[in-house]
């Protein structure tokens, strides 16, 4: 039995965390029906930052309980990444962020999803880097404050003056932190 505090992974399925990140992804269908619809996108967007927002609820619920799992390291990321690229192509679709900044992001993602593919056929994994992390919570404010102040939404051009800095931030940041699961994912080729 897992302790409190004890941050080895277990192979349990049903914890709490990967409960919340479940549910996390169950609500991608409806942040993005929301949101493509123009009578309730604002809703659809704070739907979304309500999902995104919760990208720290699972992990620390874990590792405080005790229930971090093999499963919870690989659905929390997945989930972060589903939600991200799902509400970035929602924006798109609706006119809200443009396709070139999304496209940024989306890139990445797929790069980093691909590395990390290539390293679970192999049977090994790399820890998510406090620069991803980072870099990840800048554009959770980023692309919100972005969509929001496009939709029109008061007060935009506040949004607008917030969003587009720690977009410009945030994105270097995403791509530095590629870079170094680029140099883990080497490292852990050779070792593997």
């Amino acid at each position: 039995m897992d302790t409190p505090g004890d941050h080895s992974p277990s192979s349990r399925v049903l914890t709490v965390p990967n409960l919340i990140s479940a549910l996390r992804i169950a609500m991608i269908p409806v942040f993005w029906a929301l949101i493509v619809d123009d009578d309730t996108s604002a809703w659809g967007l704070v739907l979304f930052v309500a999902v995104v927002a919760t990208d720290w609820v699972d992990g620390t619920i874990a590792r405080r309980t005790g229930q971090v799992s093999e499963l919870g390291k690989v659905l929390d990321p997945v989930a972060d990444r589903l939600a991200i690229a799902a509400g970035l192509i929602a924006l798109v679709v609706r006119g809200a962020f443009p396709m070139w900044a999304a496209a940024l992001i989306l890139a990445r993602d797929v790069a980093v999803l691909a590395g990390g593919a290539l390293l679970a056929a192999k049977g090994s994994r790399i820890d998510v880097r406090w620069i991803g992390k980072v870099a990840t919570f800048g554009l959770m404010i980023a692309v919100p404050a972005v969509a929001w102040g496009t939709l029109g939404l008061w007060p935009a051009a506040a949004a607008l003056a917030i969003g587009w800095p720690i977009y410009a931030i945030a994105v270097v940041e995403y791509y530095v932190a590629a870079g170094a699961y680029a140099l883990d994912l080497r490292r852990a080729l050779a070792a593997a």
